[in-house]
């Protein structure tokens, strides 16, 4: 996730920790100054719902503008084989053995 309070902030003027506590404030959210610092200076591991909520309420904002999702990279290997899902290399190739021919199939159960 990418955290952009300090760009959606700067939308309304708001440079400083400073302001944006005074901003809360209005809201009737009081959260400490060290902790609305940590919020400015980098992205948060945890975020309340509540707090969140005040946040947006405070900034005239949404969540989506508070947070944007990223693409995680999966790094692979080069030289790994690709296999299919759930498949098992030490067993070899296992494949699903197909159904008798004329065999009917049940019923499901009521």
């Amino acid at each position: 996730m990418k955290w952009n309070l300090r760009w959606v902030a700067a939308r309304r003027d708001i440079w400083r920790p400073s302001q944006l506590l005074v901003a809360f404030e209005e809201v009737g959210f009081t959260p400490s100054l060290s902790k609305v610092a940590a919020l400015w200076s980098g992205k948060p591991i945890t975020v309340r719902l509540d707090d969140l909520d005040m946040i947006c309420t405070a900034l005239g904002c949404t969540v989506a503008d508070l947070m944007e999702a990223e693409a995680v990279a999966v790094a692979v290997p080069e030289d790994a084989p690709r296999q299919a899902v759930g498949g098992d290399a030490t067993l070899g190739a296992v494949r699903p053995l197909p159904r008798p021919a004329g065999g009917r199939r049940s019923m499901p159960p009521n």
